[in-house]
């Protein structure tokens, strides 16, 4: 496994304790009845057979639902993208974050869970509970085709092909970086996000080019803060 340069103890220097602001108002929350009829949809729209699910991010080392069997799979037409505003969760109000989705073009290599046999309708509605929670999220939750070593098939994906408020699409790495170094919520911070995401990629023998220099740009970027920060706090002792 490669050698990161976005190291735990550089992580951890990002992490400060951010109080839950709840929802902002800006966006419409689901209801019960809303999971219940969103979930029945896709349901309708999946395949005969077993639930897929399409993890690229965060449901790789944070699935939240059991599985019995995982593959590499490649999602071709889309990719990994720091591309979702956020004052929550990972980001305060006082310092916006960015989560990612997969933003159009090019190809993204992840890893699909097979859900045990069950009610398909109720294991999509736990699924969407816990990665949506308002109206206008709903359009980026979506079957998407994946092509595996054992074949093709379609698992369902969620924040795919985002756009419009909300989003910045096509950021430059830079920004991205500085951004991730400094954004921290109540359950984290966005750079422990892109460890945990690089680090489990690796281990499935997964290298994102992009998400590699994005790591070695946040390393760099959280090193540079702490530096002045140290330089800043000797020149206070100094004039003391």
């Amino acid at each position: 496994m490669r050698r990161m340069s976005l190291s735990p103890e550089l992580v951890a220097l990002c992490h400060r304790e951010e109080v839950d602001p709840g929802p902002s108002g800006d966006w419409t929350q689901l209801n019960d009845d809303d999971f219940r009829s969103l979930a029945s949809r896709l349901s309708c729209e999946a395949d005969e057979g077993p639930l897929w699910v399409f993890a690229y991010g965060s449901l790789i080392w944070k699935p939240a639902f059991d599985s019995v069997e995982q593959r590499r799979a490649a999602a071709h037409g889309w990719h990994r993208s720091f591309c979702l505003d956020i004052n929550r969760w990972r980001g305060s109000r006082e310092q916006p974050g960015l989560m990612m989705a997969l933003e159009r073009g090019g190809r993204c290599d992840g890893v699909i869970y097979r859900l045990p046999e069950g009610e398909k309708t109720a294991q999509i509605e736990r699924l969407l509970r816990r990665e949506i929670d308002d109206h206008e999220s709903i359009r980026s939750v979506r079957w998407v085709p994946v092509r595996t070593a054992q074949g093709s098939l379609r698992a369902l994906g969620f924040w795919v092909g985002v756009t419009g408020r909300g989003t910045s699409l096509k950021q430059p790495l830079e920004r991205v970086a500085r951004i991730l170094a400094r954004a921290c919520g109540h359950v984290g911070s966005g750079a422990e996000y892109l460890y945990n995401t690089v680090s489990h990629l690796e281990t499935f023998g997964i290298h994102d080019r992009n998400l590699w220099r994005l790591q070695e740009l946040v390393a760099d970027e959280i090193s540079s803060i702490h530096r002045s920060q140290a330089v800043n706090r000797r020149r206070l002792v100094r004039r003391l």
